[in-house]
């Protein structure tokens, strides 16, 4: 029997429970083929920041760890299949004395093997072990829902970065303009053609100008440092973009039809698929509630051993088999209870998975029409942008021979300004559209 103890101990320690999987509980995997970059001096595109983000974010691995833990409960419930063994052992110093008779000690040890498998219990086991599975499913489609959400911050973060560089760009362009206002104002002050306030104005809107360079520098820093934390990195690393390339498909959708795109949600968004899967879970544990209150029955073995050295006849062996059969009579109305409480919940959970579908929809709807509203608004900023550079054009044309005073000029420039930055503001605000678009319906 001492043999069989330390085979048993050298299996456990030969298959740690990280390594052995039996039961094929576990599905899901660590992410992979994450880059190797030197990020303090290579150029990184988009595809590069997300594989970045899915390999170092820390609330994703921690919400990985979580899906592990419950597909291990999976495999505890599989368990239920299989039948349970149990040994138990003792050894024991027994001494007696009889009156006017001398001192007898035994050392007798003990031992016993016990087998028992549930064989039928009316679906209980099957009910159970399918609860447990939509759970662990629930988990899997909400950690693909964090995935996807962690994704979509990383775009978002790249998108703003990009758009707080080309504020700056467009910053300095107006700086350039609001200069070169100044220094035609100064030079017809110097000349007579200009009053003294025509070139303070002109000097008081350049250094607003200055001020606005400023700004975009900082909110080029902060933009790199939010992206920088979504990627587990220290908010001063200095991230260094590869120049995207923009075309037509970057604004672009593939399906234009907001029903079919409320369908797709449906069919395929991860928090949707959690919600039926927590719902089938919690239809089984009715069934499973109700199995409770009905018998059920375990195959029994056992094997026992019993060695009393000192004595005439040493040692015995017993062994037993048979069936076992469970009847709860009364158990002070608790399982009656219990599937009065499993009931309720899937009842909840039928409601929410309505709530949630209308939800869903919602966000589909709002996010195709902010879409839809971004694409326009993008078209418009460009024909402003065009109209604000032709009219600055004719603005310093006219107020460098003369024609028109200074605030004219001044204007034109700030419309310029305006102009700029709103096109910067829409085509990012279409990228971004786009991007929660993709997020509403699953992708």
């Amino acid at each position: 029997m001492k043999k069989y103890i330390a085979l048993l101990a050298l299996v456990c320690v030969a298959f740690p429970a990280a390594a052995f999987d039996p039961l094929s509980a576990y599905k899901v995997t660590a992410p992979t083929g994450c880059i190797d970059k030197d990020i303090d001096t290579d150029e990184l595109t988009l595809d590069d920041l997300l594989q970045i983000g899915v390999c170092n974010n820390p609330s994703l691995s921690a919400g990985y760890m979580g899906v592990k833990a419950s597909e291990a409960s999976l495999g505890s419930a599989r368990s239920q299949y299989l039948p349970s063994i149990k040994l138990t052992g003792t050894a024991t110093i027994q001494g007696d004395k009889l009156e006017h008779g001398t001192n007898m000690q035994d050392e007798p040890y003990n031992g016993k093997a016990e087998a028992s498998w549930l064989l039928f219990d009316f679906g209980g086991r099957e009910a159970r072990i399918s609860s447990t599975r939509g759970y662990v499913d629930a988990a899997r489609y909400t950690y693909d829902a964090s995935l996807q959400d962690l994704l979509l911050s990383v775009q978002t973060a790249y998108l703003n970065l990009l758009a707080a560089k080309e504020t700056l760009t467009s910053a300095k362009a107006s700086l350039d303009s609001y200069k070169q206002s100044y220094q035609e104002a100064e030079k017809r002050y110097k000349l007579g053609m200009a009053s003294l306030s025509d070139k303070l104005q002109a000097n008081t809107k350049y250094q607003e100008a200055v001020l606005k360079v400023v700004e975009a520098e900082n909110l080029i820093s902060r933009s790199k440092g939010a992206l920088a934390i979504l990627l587990n990195l220290s908010p001063d690393t200095d991230i260094k973009l590869a120049k995207p390339i923009f075309d037509t498909k970057t604004t672009s959708i593939e399906n234009d039809n907001v029903q079919e795109l409320m369908a797709m949600a449906l069919k395929d968004r991860p928090e949707i698929l959690a919600q039926k899967r927590t719902q089938e879970a919690a239809k089984s544990d009715v069934t499973s509630s109700k199995t409770n209150m009905l018998p059920s029955i375990s195959g029994t073995a056992s094997v026992g051993y019993t060695d009393n050295w000192k004595h005439s006849y040493p040692y015995f062996r017993n062994t037993s088999a048979g069936l076992l059969v469970t009847m709860p009579l009364f158990t002070g109305f608790s399982n009656m209870y219990a599937v009065q409480q499993a009931s309720y919940k899937y009842q909840e959970q039928l409601r929410k998975t309505q709530s949630l579908n209308l939800q869903v929809e919602n966000e589909v709807w709002v996010a195709y029409q902010n879409y839809k509203t971004a694409v326009r608004s993008y078209e418009i900023s460009q024909a402003v942008l065009e109209s604000a550079e032709e009219s600055h054009r004719v603005a310093f044309r006219y107020y460098e021979v003369g024609k028109d005073d200074i605030l004219k000029l001044l204007n034109a420039v700030a419309q310029l300004a305006d102009a700029r930055q709103s096109r910067i503001t829409a085509f990012y605000g279409l990228l971004l559209s786009k991007a929660n678009l993709y997020r509403s319906i699953g992708k």
